[in-house]
């Protein structure tokens, strides 16, 4: 019973700090985290050229030369045609190479794409500490293992 109290206590005490009264609401307060979590991206990723979307794209495709499509879609957690074009993008910049074999399409980096790894990997590592800094290291790990989780049993 004094747990269930103590929770209520922080719950009530942390929401008096909320200027909304739809802070207590999982898709409002999850959109403002996203927009937050978004600039603060913008901001560190805007050093390798790309948007963050981008360069995740680029770190995925690095990591597996000849990717498929589907399995960019599946890891980035975005639909195909989303991720169709963020690849066409790429393709423009000169970043990323279509390859069609059969009914298959793979997609590899360029020199230009593998070049980009290091500042992208440094920016990501940036993201991170800041978010790290500001949260602390095990809540900002904890807390993008619990949103994960909640996504996945949102999304079955």
């Amino acid at each position: 019973m004094l747990v269930c109290t103590n929770k209520i206590i922080s719950f009530v005490f942390i929401m008096e700090k909320c200027t909304s009264k739809y802070c207590s609401c999982l898709y409002y307060s999850s959109n403002a985290l996203a927009r937050v979590m978004t600039k603060i991206a913008e901001e560190e990723f805007s050093v390798t050229g790309l948007a963050p979307s981008y360069a995740f794209l680029i770190m995925i495709v690095n990591d597996k030369p000849g990717i498929q499509p589907k399995e960019i879609s599946s890891q980035m957690q975005l639909t195909p045609s989303t991720v169709t074009r963020l690849i066409e993008k790429m393709e423009y910049k000169g970043l990323l190479i279509r390859k069609s074999v059969g009914r298959d399409t793979t997609v590899f980096p360029t020199t230009n794409g593998v070049a980009l790894a290091p500042s992208i990997k440094c920016a990501w590592q940036a993201l991170f500490k800041r978010y790290s800094d500001l949260l602390g290291e095990k809540a900002g790990i904890e807390l993008a293992i619990s949103i994960h989780l909640a996504t996945q049993k949102l999304d079955e």
